[in-house]
């Protein structure tokens, strides 16, 4: 046992910072154009968000639910596992997720986006913003080089953010949809954490804004409830 406590999150790192990077650069090269498509689904997504009701939400789900599993299947399941050995469990919890979408938010409509207190509504798309537009912008943080860069649709932390925002503004919905993209922004945090990279809180702090976003837009149904 006190072998154990001897170890810390980075004796478990299976690769460097430059092995990590080097990796979104590579896959960037690899898939190009798939970012502009992605850029189009997150245009469309938008779209979803500005007409609302659940015709709306069940489109948005469904895109969503193509960029999860575009996720696991070209980043997770073809690159990160040849790196860390959990990649593989990242690629199927990623493809659950876009299951889960497609039969939650798709198939039963509980995506429906909603009209909600301002107050509630501008930070919540202030965190579908950031991660659509903000976080590909983090690689001037680290001096990284924009070939580097991180994009909504085609990487894991703002697809990640950009769901977890979305969940934010709809309607409230099942709870299964949020577990996977939350528990991912603790990874990602823990991960860059142990590499030192600058930007280790941004992903786990933006989760918990619109997880506190969401429990706020239900806090008058459960008063009225009461």
């Amino acid at each position: 046992m006190s072998q154990w406590s001897s170890y810390s999150l980075s004796d478990f790192l299976m690769f460097s910072a430059k092995t990590y990077y080097r990796m979104f650069e590579l896959y960037n090269l690899a898939i190009w154009p798939a970012q502009l498509v992605a850029l189009l689904a997150a245009l469309a997504t938008l779209g979803c968000v500005a007409r609302g009701g659940v015709p709306a939400g069940r489109v948005a789900a469904a895109l969503l639910a193509a960029c999860w599993l575009w996720v696991a299947w070209a980043f997770h399941a073809q690159r990160y596992a040849d790196v860390n050995s959990a990649g593989v469990f990242f690629a199927i919890a990623f493809a659950l997720q876009a299951l889960l979408l497609l039969w939650l938010g798709s198939a039963r409509g509980q995506f429906a986006f909603t009209h909600a207190r301002p107050a509630l509504r501008r930070p919540a798309l202030g965190v579908v913003a950031f991660a659509f537009l903000g976080y590909p912008m983090l690689v001037a943080i680290g001096g990284r080089s924009w070939k580097q860069m991180e994009f909504f649709g085609v990487a894991p932390d703002p697809t990640a953010l950009a769901t977890l925002g979305l969940l934010a503004l709809a309607r409230p919905g099942h709870w299964l949809l949020w577990p996977i993209p939350l528990l991912w922004c603790a990874i990602t945090g823990a991960t860059l954490w142990t590499m030192h990279a600058p930007d280790f809180w941004v992903a786990p702090l933006m989760a918990l804004v619109a997880l506190r976003l969401a429990w706020s837009a239900r806090m008058p149904k459960r008063k009225a409830e009461i």
